[in-house]
């Protein structure tokens, strides 16, 4: 068969953007020939080294790797993680999000929608307090309000239709689309806003836990306000060192936890050994967001925060890993699409605005899966 000469830089490149370098050799086990120029692959091979790295065919015929980057800034916690190339799971999820992003600008621009007068109103200037408190009011939240949903789970959802109600797409998935194979990886990013003023889109890494989930989303929010967009990892509840991260943070955590609120109930439990579960419960946050908030606040010292965060919080986690698949499709789609973008999307179609496969394409489904969805949803109507 006829052999297809290929760079080795670009299969190595190939094989460590997509996270598999150390199990390539398993797929294939001319591998290290390909590598050393012993052999080369033929063009069936080579397709299929493209789909098992979920590399673009074409990208293999060049002659040295491409420099591949985020549209949008990523911010990491850790110096010597910030250059880091990012993962193809990574970069085709921001742009599927862009083209999704996109189309519903285009959307909403036709059908006469005002854009959005709470995208950039905040100013780095003012105390993250009034931003967060100028969130709540736009959601229509009450002080105290996550006390009142029985659960994290009841919480988020809570959150996230509010949010999606006042015009901000929300995408939870902890993979890439619906491939339960390509799960996307909370170390190198737990979300990033994409900021526009008709559209802006949040999309929140499904891989972390659900009480953790809810910080992303504060911190995503923060985001919209200050009208940046970016992408971040948040280890250890930690902020880039960056300004704009270290704003967003000060505003989630006075969104989701008041420091009002969170002294008060203080003094009766801080000699309490389970105060971070109790508080957790109480906010709705997960514990090592009530730590960092304790932190900040100065009501535990830094040797008490990691002593909790490497000796209980890791634990807990490696112990109880999230798991970012499985469920009831139809019930998981509304979340990996956006409640509100799949009604537009579905609308559009059925008033022949948008041509079904454009609709598949957009949504990642399509025939009578989409069909079914579309029923489950009660298509049409206000978006």
């Amino acid at each position: 068969m006829v052999k297809v000469e290929v760079s080795p830089d670009i299969l190595n490149w190939a094989a460590q953007r997509a996270g598999k370098e150390n199990i390539i050799q398993d797929e294939f086990p001319k591998w290290g020939q390909w590598i050393n120029k012993e052999s080369q692959p033929t063009f069936n091979q080579l397709e299929k080294i493209s789909k098992f790295t979920s590399t673009p065919l074409g990208l293999f015929f060049l002659p040295a790797p491409p420099k591949e980057k985020l549209p949008v800034p990523h911010y990491r916690t850790t110096n010597d993680r910030g250059n880091e190339a990012p993962s193809s799971n990574l970069l085709e999820t921001v742009q599927t999000m862009q083209r999704r992003q996109e189309w519903m600008r285009d959307y909403l621009s036709e059908i006469g929608y005002d854009r959005l007068s709470f995208v950039g109103r905040g100013d780095r200037r003012h105390d993250p307090k009034k931003i967060a408190k100028d969130i709540r009011i736009q959601l229509g939240l009450e002080r105290g309000w996550s006390a009142s949903c029985p659960n994290w789970q009841a919480a988020l959802t809570m959150l996230i239709n509010r949010i999606e109600d006042i015009g901000i797409l929300v995408v939870v998935n902890g993979i890439v689309g619906n491939n339960t194979k390509r799960k996307l990886d909370v170390d190198e990013f737990r979300g990033f806003v994409l900021v526009d003023d008709l559209a802006p889109l949040i999309f929140v890494n499904n891989s972390d836990g659900k009480a953790a989930q809810m910080f992303t989303l504060a911190h995503e929010l923060a985001h919209v306000w200050y009208g940046e967009s970016a992408a971040f990892d948040l280890y250890q509840l930690q902020p880039a060192d960056a300004e704009i991260e270290r704003l967003c943070n000060l505003v989630a955590a006075e969104f989701l936890v008041p420091e009002d609120e969170l002294r008060k109930v203080w003094p009766a439990l801080q000699d309490d050994a389970d105060r971070y579960q109790t508080l957790a419960r109480h906010f709705k946050v997960s514990e090592v967001v009530i730590a960092r908030r304790s932190l900040d606040l100065t009501l535990i010292t830094r040797p008490e925060f990691f002593d909790f965060y490497n000796n209980r919080y890791l634990k807990g986690v490696l112990e109880n890993p999230t798991s970012p698949g499985g469920g009831d499709f139809y019930l998981n789609q509304p979340y990996r699409i956006s409640r509100r973008f799949a009604k537009a999307v579905i609308t559009a179609t059925k008033e022949g605005r948008l041509l079904y496969q454009e609709a598949y394409r957009l949504t990642g489904i399509k025939g009578k899966t989409f069909e079914n969805f579309a029923a489950r949803l009660g298509y049409g109507g206000e978006i």
